[in-house]
């Protein structure tokens, strides 16, 4: 059953940290960080959006959700292992400040209630798609925009790679654990069955199984692990069908092998694709190499207000998807809800991956302008301007001349004076192609958008910008939470949550330090 919880608002009269901490003490305990935290993140949170998480009819009412997700909130602040979250909250008094906490007998959950309301909160997003405490966080930064009166209408945002909490396997060995993890759960007459299949890689660890095996025989023990899948294939799927173990072993042998007249064949390397699994204990992490490093986890996408005249910035919106997504793609999916929750946004800083000819059209309709610090692709010597004009037409000019416009089948075509561009200094740097007679440009809208999109920096005054340059010590915080970029969780959901906590906790921060000037 739902039920607030409201108690921290009605401070006890005997028994509470009051009468128990000296003048000196107390002034320290209600001028702290952990008490601001109460004031400014603790006592705004909505918990009526958790309701649907809990049964309408009388029950045994549900524990504390303020503390649950203030709690939350501080550990990934903090960096804090589960076993020292709860050992903060039983004897800590500031972090129990932090979490309403009057008195020193009130312990608001156990570690198995908070696991318990992660796995209820992500049973709700698989449900509905909607993430609860993202909302929270939604909530929050609406109220301090609002409070502190921030302008949102500029904008910028980044992206970070963070690694899921896995081990790196290679292929055979990937192969060999999905095998010994299936064996596993398999009864004692299956297991009968196929010990001989399996009895090879028994007794040891996929790892100490591939340690021992020369390189030349690599392509030998793929083909060995492919004929044990196809003999455990039809029994786990008949017989094991609706467990998750059977459904990653499905997954791996459709990713790894074809099948051919019956015959079972091991996949080439190249044919494997970025969003095979990397590990069976993280089915959501993909993989991507970036600059020569690769990772295997998700990609992490903040945006964050930017205007000059505000004295603080905020972060108005955090996501994580799959790592191996374009962030063009993430910020097309990503911007209504961006203009939704901030709809003074009219422009938007990035860098050069954030580009493509979709986003152009859709933030043309939102009326925000893309400011790119940095395009993909190589920069072009001659500028040559492409205006659309009010009738369709095009206007195409170069520093010393203009061009005459057609309209082919499938695009546009200006026609540069030949006799102009003889004499040019910069013609054999100049895109156009040489003709006969004249050179030519070959454009279409696509082409004049993402003209548009790199003239756009250009045509702004000096001190609008280098205003995405900061975006990057924002990316660090978040990168800073985490173990050398790896976090201390697996899956997609706790990723997004490690994101969203940390967001509102990287927010409050500013805050608290923007009221300390």
């Amino acid at each position: 059953m739902f039920r607030e919880n409201t108690e921290h608002l009605q401070r006890l009269l005997f028994g509470s940290i009051d009468t128990m901490l000296g003048e000196s003490q107390k002034k320290a305990y209600y001028e702290s960080k952990e008490w601001w935290f109460y004031e400014l993140v603790f006592k705004r949170i909505d918990e009526t959006i958790f309701a649907p998480l809990y049964s309408d009819g009388k029950s045994r009412p549900n524990a504390p959700i303020n503390c649950m997700v203030g709690a939350l909130i501080l550990q990934s602040t903090n960096k804090w292992s589960f076993d020292f979250l709860m050992r903060q909250v039983r004897f800590d008094l500031l972090t129990r400040a932090a979490l309403g906490l009057s008195s020193l007998d009130e312990v608001p959950f156990c570690e198995a209630t908070l696991f318990n309301f992660q796995k209820r909160l992500l049973e709700y997003e698989i449900a509905t798609g909607v993430h609860l405490i993202e909302q929270v966080f939604d909530g929050l930064t609406a109220e301090q925009l609002a409070t502190l009166k921030i302008k949102t209408d500029l904008q910028r945002c980044d992206s970070l790679q963070i690694e899921s909490n896995i081990r790196t396997y290679s292929r055979i060995q990937l192969l060999i654990e999905v095998v010994l993890r299936v064996y596993r759960v398999l009864s004692d007459e299956d297991k009968r069955r196929f010990e001989s299949a399996v009895s090879p890689y028994i007794g040891k660890t996929s790892g100490q199984y591939v340690y021992k095996i020369e390189q030349t025989n690599f392509n030998k023990e793929l083909e060995q692990l492919a004929e044990v899948y196809q003999e455990l294939r039809a029994t786990v799927q008949t017989r094991y069908g609706e467990t998750d173990i059977a459904r990653m072993f499905e997954r791996v042998f459709e990713e790894h092998f074809t099948v051919v007249n019956e015959r079972i064949s091991v996949k080439p390397s190249e044919e494997l694709h970025s969003g095979c699994l990397q590990s069976p204990d993280d089915e959501d992490a993909t993989y991507r190499k970036k600059r020569g490093v690769s990772y295997r986890g998700y990609m992490l996408t903040a945006t964050e207000t930017c205007n000059p005249e505000n004295e603080v910035q905020l972060i108005t919106d955090v996501h994580v998807t799959a790592n191996n997504r374009d962030d063009s793609d993430e910020l097309h999916d990503r911007i209504d809800g961006i203009k939704e929750k901030t709809p003074d946004i009219n422009m938007l800083y990035t860098d050069g991956g954030y580009g493509s000819e979709e986003n152009d059209e859709k933030l043309r309709m939102l009326e925000i302008k893309q400011i790119q610090t940095a395009m993909k692709g190589r920069e072009r010597a001659v500028d040559i301007q492409i205006t659309k004009r009010e009738n369709g037409s095009y206007e195409v000019r170069c520093p010393y001349q203009g061009a005459e416009v057609r309209q082919t089948k499938k695009r546009w075509k200006a026609i540069m004076n030949g006799t102009v561009c003889a004499t040019c200094p910069m013609r054999d740097l100049c895109p156009s192609q040489g003709r006969r007679s004249c050179r030519v440009v070959y454009f279409d809208d696509r082409d004049v958008l993402r003209q548009k999109r790199q003239h756009h920096i250009g045509a702004l005054p000096p001190a609008l910008r280098t205003l995405r340059a900061n975006v990057e010590a924002t990316m660090r915080e978040f990168s800073r939470r985490t173990e050398a970029g790896k976090l201390k969780v697996r899956g997609i959901f706790k990723a997004q949550l490690f994101a969203v906590t940390t967001a509102i906790g990287i927010n409050f921060g500013r805050v608290y330090r923007y009221g300390l000037n």
